[in-house]
C-alpha cells in the first residue's frame, strides 16, 4: 500500500530538485555527501541521487517530513499557509532555495519545473 499520494511525492520530488540547484551553485566549497533519507518510507520516493553539504541536506530532510506530514486538504503553497509548520530558521533557508532556483531555473528556460513554484 503507498505511504505517499502522488502529489505528495510530486511536492517532495520538486522540493529535492530546488534544494540540490540551490547546494550545487551556492555551496560550492562545502563538503558534500549523498543525501538520504532516514524515513523508513524513502525508498517509495525515488528521490535521485544527489550530493547535499549538511544544512541543506537538513533542510530538505525537515521539508520531506513537513510536506508529508501537512494536515491540509488541498494543501496550499507554503507561502499561501495559514499554518507555518516549518520552524523559523527553516522557512527562512526555504524561501531562499525555492527563489534561488526558480530564478535559475527560469534564466534556463525550464519553465516546466517552475510552474509549482509560482502556481
Amino acid at each position: 500500500m503507498p505511504v505517499f499520494e502522488p502529489k505528495v511525492k510530486k511536492d517532495i520530488k520538486t522540493l529535492a530538485k530546488f534544494v540540490q540547484i540551490y547546494c550545487r551553485e551556492n555551496h560550492k566549497s562545502s563538503d558534500k555527501h549523498p543525501f538520504a533519507c532516514k524515513s523508513k518510507d524513502a525508498e517509495e520516493l525515488k528521490l535521485p541521487r544527489m550530493n547535499l553539504c549538511p544544512d541543506c541536506s537538513k533542510l530538505l530532510s525537515h521539508g520531506i517530513v513537513k510536506r508529508a506530514m501537512c494536515p491540509l486538504d488541498p494543501k496550499p503553497m507554503c507561502k499561501k499557509c495559514p499554518n507555518h509548520c516549518y520552524h523559523p530558521v527553516y522557512r527562512s533557508m526555504v524561501r531562499e532555495a525555492m527563489k534561488f532556483s526558480g530564478i535559475y531555473l527560469a534564466k534556463r528556460g525550464r519553465l516546466d519545473m517552475i510552474y509549482h513554484y509560482f502556481a
